[in-house]
């Protein structure tokens, strides 16, 4: 993503550069907050993700890294009124809710339970150079009635900040649930 450091920071510039397809934004978490604008059609691969995207943005030949953190829309238009992105400082931990993905089969689905995904994202602490596009959760074990906690979770220089019991995928008995057939009967 590219922009252009703004010469005025307030309502009248802002509506201006809004007026010209531009979205007001501003860099903090550096030395120094920096204002600038980027043209609307950049935030398009930035939002239409369900990655966490590390964000490089080129402000005048200068170089940031960062992240998302902030958006404001319009209630009605849903247009972009301004955005704030957290400057990233590769020897000191981020905090970033990283997406979910659900891998294998489930053996209590496959005798008719229900899968229930209470987590879309969870939330971890990380170094830049660590930080997954996404988190693996294998379900090949989970039989009906048995869940997978944020505690169960383990990943190498990563470290989870969800309650420890919160559930993140279970599966739940359904009515036309088949039992396995019992061959001492």
């Amino acid at each position: 993503m590219s922009g252009s450091l703004r010469g005025n920071v307030g309502k009248k510039d802002a509506k201006a550069q809004r007026k010209e397809g531009r979205v007001p934004c501003v860099i903090y978490g550096g030395k120094e907050q920096v204002h600038f604008s980027a043209d609307v059609t950049a935030f398009k691969p930035v939002l239409y993700t369900p990655a966490s995207n590390l964000i490089k943005i080129d402000v005048d030949g200068k170089e940031y890294l960062t992240i998302l953190q902030d958006l404001q829309s319009h209630p009605v238009s849903d247009n972009i009124l301004h955005a704030d992105f957290m400057e990233l400082d590769p020897k000191k931990p981020v905090i970033i809710p990283v997406p979910i993905r659900i891998t294998g089969t489930s053996p209590g689905v496959l005798l008719g339970g229900k899968l229930i995904k209470k987590f879309r994202k969870l939330k971890i602490k990380a170094l830049i150079e660590h930080l997954p596009d996404e988190i693996e959760v294998s379900i090949s074990n989970l039989n009906i009635n048995q869940s997978i906690k944020v505690g169960d979770m383990k990943m190498d220089n990563i470290e989870f900040l969800d309650i420890p019991s919160a559930v993140i995928v279970t599966v739940i008995s359904t009515r036309n649930v088949e039992t396995p057939a019992n061959p001492g009967k």
